[in-house]
């Protein structure tokens, strides 16, 4: 995957221009994360900002729009390509200023491009 499509959404993820994922609730492909506490664009890197409740000690956790894989409005969940533990061992999101951070937002970037491709199955 070219590192720009990591900030982006893919063609096929089912998301409707315009749509709020505020509330839906994230799963990997191993088990849920959390819930989209927040859709953020800055500098060109749209991400969500997950709020992973207890899973990982109440912290949340940023995650690029490229990793969305699939989005249904109607159940609320955005499905994204990759497991729990990848997602944990993300860089750490500590504050919402990071999310303006361009050097923090291109090693979230990097972290994710560099994960082995996940093949997908239709639901």
């Amino acid at each position: 995957m070219p590192m720009e499509s990591i900030w982006a959404y893919t063609v096929d993820s089912g998301l409707a221009a315009g749509a709020d994922l505020t509330g839906c609730t994230v799963a990997a492909s191993d088990g849920t994360i959390g819930q989209v506490d927040r859709q953020a664009e800055h500098f060109g890197m749209p991400h969500l900002v997950v709020d992973t409740g207890v899973w990982v000690f109440g912290r949340s956790v940023l995650i690029p729009v490229g990793m969305v894989h699939a989005v249904d409005l109607t159940a609320r969940t955005v499905t994204v390509a990759c497991t729990r533990s990848e997602v944990k061992a993300a860089p750490r999101f500590r504050t919402d200023s990071e999310t303006m951070d361009r050097a923090y937002l291109a090693a979230v970037g990097d972290y994710y491009h560099r994960l082995p491709p996940r093949e997908t199955s239709a639901s």
